[in-house]
């Protein structure tokens, strides 16, 4: 059996389907399961044991056609899209693959032979369920059996590979693993917003205060120049700090986010990869129903994650004060070193 599974869209969305590629790869273990995803999503993918291809979307609609005929010839007995747009919807039928299932959203569920309502807007759920919950569905259309798995540590690097990156961050970076190191990403994109300057630098400073940090400001295209600044903010405020902007690409970030000990940063693909490594993670979410920390929740272990969102007074996260939540801070990195 040939199953395509379509999660195209950003890096975070992607990170929290992987439980759902896991379910079916369980329930299918001698079925090839192929992602359709971007092109910034390709090293993720290969990284997940439960994905045995990867195929890249173009993207372009004016293009879809063609590229329904490259997906026909194929032959895929089974598609899902954990993603349902016009786009994908049309994509698949086009493919000719005989089963396609989706959420029941808008009039494109027309277009899937099979679709199950889940009203995601509410945000009643953390988005990694969702994604679960249609890949069970998944698997009883096609007739297999639907069993438990856990959603955690769905990305992991052995420990030679780790070793390897903290040599090679060292060199980089010229930084010492012998201390807490502390990776920081300040930038958001999207609809997502962050934490002004100001807030990072007390945030910082303070755990800092709590445990000697080797802090390490992450940057990715474009965002230099906001995580630059952050580091020469912090210059004479802490020990250790050192920009960490430049990477030979996505799986060679992900392999040093693999070796932090915290990863810290607002809602973004990021903060999602450092979950699914079960890298304990401090996640600053913007105040929307369709961002709330429980939607969007990171596949962290129990305990290895800490969110936070604005208050009912304050608009977005640069209105959130940082000290009031400090002393729960101070008790989550304590409950680390237990």
């Amino acid at each position: 059996m040939k199953i395509l599974v379509v999660r195209n869209d950003k890096i975070g969305d992607f990170v929290l389907a992987l439980p759902a590629f896991k379910a079916i790869k369980q329930a299918f273990p001698s079925a090839n399961v192929v992602a359709l995803v971007p092109a910034y999503t390709v090293d993720i993918a290969r990284a997940c044991e439960w994905i045995d291809d990867v195929i890249i979307d173009p993207g372009k609609p004016d293009s879809l056609k063609e590229f329904a005929q490259a997906l026909e010839a194929e032959k895929f007995d089974a598609s899902i899209c954990l993603f349902s747009n016009t786009y994908n919807a049309k994509l698949v039928r086009k493919a000719r693959i005989p089963i396609r299932i989706a959420p029941a959203t808008k009039w494109v569920q027309f277009l899937y032979t099979h679709t199950l309502k889940q009203k995601r807007s509410r945000s009643e759920k953390p988005e990694f369920q969702y994604n679960l919950e249609l890949a069970n569905y998944f698997i009883t259309v096609l007739k297999g059996a639907v069993e438990p798995v856990s959603p955690h540590q769905v990305l992991h690097y052995s420990d030679e590979l780790k070793q390897m990156q903290r040599a090679k961050l060292a060199h980089q970076l010229n930084i010492s693993f012998d201390r807490r190191v502390c990776f920081v990403h300040p930038v958001t994109g999207g609809s997502s917003n962050t934490l002004t300057q100001s807030q990072w630098c007390k945030l910082i400073t303070f755990l800092d205060q709590l445990t000697p940090t080797q802090f390490v400001i992450t940057a990715g295209p474009g965002e230099s120049e906001v995580s630059g600044a952050l580091v020469d903010a912090l210059a004479g405020q802490i020990d250790s700090v050192v920009l960490y902007d430049k990477n030979d690409g996505v799986e060679d970030f992900m392999r040093s986010i693999a070796v932090a000990d915290v990863f810290i940063a607002g809602s973004t693909g990021p903060l999602h990869i450092a979950g699914a490594l079960d890298v304990p993670t401090i996640g600053f979410y913007p105040k929307k129903r369709s961002s709330t920390p429980l939607r969007w929740q990171t596949l962290n272990s129990p305990g290895k994650w800490l969110p936070f969102h604005p208050n009912e007074q304050q608009e977005d996260l640069t209105q959130f004060e940082v000290e009031p939540h400090l002393p729960e801070i101070k008790n989550w990195c304590l409950s680390l070193e237990k």
